[in-house]
């Protein structure tokens, strides 16, 4: 039976040697050689009349819960089914559309998560508000820095120091169903200009500004980053004259496409792919005018309340062998070469997952400033309200 944990392993004379040479070399601490040998276990109920099993302690600490914030379509339920069967602990799993709604409950302290999933551009201001955690990476048993393509990580460490672990990385294009659209779409430029024509009153645009503002800057030949003030009128201009003809405003746009009454949405990578497998006819492509590429990372907000179960989840999904089937299902790309190895090439070769270095040179990453800035806030609240 596969174990989450090496805590879970028995105690036998040569695994507390093995973990005595551990704590020797410096790989563990003492915390850890304590918990894993049964030495503090036992240190903490001498006295109370009876010991009770590692594994009803380490029940005890984990606790039966665990709370994760992700994204739509964004995990394999069978994930969090075999995480429960291993350890007792249920996975609540809520959903948000975007990182600013993310950042606005982590600040007002309505979001009572263990555990979240931000992009790249949006961990340096989680650091600098005091909301996140740094990891204690030893709590990781199957995390690899080594395996990581840093191409797609180096958000995930501040100042020197990891504040949170790659979940997967792709990118943000568009769907088309391509049995209802008969216009070539190419571009940004061509995205907006359908969706005034043929793809009127099925088009989905993100309830995000980072993809929505950044996809129509880019369709006028800006950056997908832009905050200065002309270039955001120019881009605002255009999502009026655009708003009338939407569908609606929503990152949840999978429903819609799947039941043929959206046509064209604003799309990330993972649920491109999703839509192809399962229709055909849904197309995804990236704009070759630009647009984004993104890293989404496990982050523990500093003020969970199951920082243990958090650690566990994160642990158990980097498990090469657990990862690889969550990858498969949900479409998105790995930052883990361990993982991309399992693979099977049919998706390793997929260009909606996995495009071509050439089609990559013209994406961004978001930048931190669009988090915050409030130009860019004001616009897409009078945009929405529209």
């Amino acid at each position: 039976m596969w174990k989450h944990d090496r805590d879970d392993l028995p105690v036998t004379p040569s695994r507390f040697m093995d973990e005595f040479m551990r704590l020797k070399r410096g790989s563990v601490n003492r915390r850890h050689f304590l918990g894993v040998t049964g030495l503090g276990l036992a240190a903490a109920v001498m006295g109370a009349g009876g010991r009770p099993s590692w594994r009803e302690a380490k029940a005890q600490e984990l606790g039966d819960h665990v709370r994760l914030n992700s994204w739509p379509n964004y995990h394999d339920p069978a994930t969090f089914e075999a995480f429960t069967a291993a350890t007792g602990i249920t996975v609540h799993l809520t959903v948000s559309n975007s990182n600013e709604e993310m950042l606005k409950k982590l600040r007002t302290g309505v979001a009572h998560w263990d555990l979240f999933v931000p992009t790249n551009y949006a961990i340096s201001t989680y650091v600098e508000l005091g909301l996140i955690d740094e990891l204690a990476l030893e709590r990781f048993t199957h995390y690899s820095a080594a395996s990581q393509n840093l191409l797609f990580t180096w958000a995930g460490q501040v100042s020197g120091r990891t504040y949170a672990v790659p979940k997967n990385w792709g990118t943000t294009g568009m769907a088309t169903n391509t049995d209802q659209i008969s216009a070539p779409i190419a571009s940004w430029k061509d995205f907006f200009a359908v969706a005034m024509a043929e793809a009127s009153g099925r088009t989905v645009v993100h309830d995000y500004q980072l993809t929505t503002i950044g996809s129509a800057l880019v369709s006028l030949g800006h950056s997908f980053n832009s905050v200065d003030p002309t270039e955001l009128a120019a881009a605002e201009k255009l999502l009026l004259a655009v708003k009338p003809h939407l569908l609606a405003v929503d990152s949840d746009y999978q429903p819609a496409m799947r039941a043929g009454d959206a046509w064209l949405a604003m799309c990330w990578a993972s649920d491109g792919q999703q839509l192809h497998r399962d229709l055909p006819e849904i197309e995804f492509r990236l704009g070759k005018d630009g647009g984004e590429i993104w890293t989404d990372y496990f982050a523990i907000p500093s003020a969970a309340r199951n920082k243990a179960a958090a650690y566990a989840l994160v642990d158990f999904m980097m498990d090469p062998q657990i990862a690889v089937k969550e990858h498969i299902v949900n479409g998105a790309a790995t930052t883990d070469s361990r993982v991309l190895e399992l693979l099977p090439r049919e998706i390793r070769t997929n260009k909606i997952i996995y495009p071509d270095k050439a089609a990559l040179t013209e994406l961004e990453f978001g930048a931190a400033v669009t988090l915050t800035d409030p130009g860019r806030a004001e616009l897409m609240a009078r945009f929405k309200a529209a």
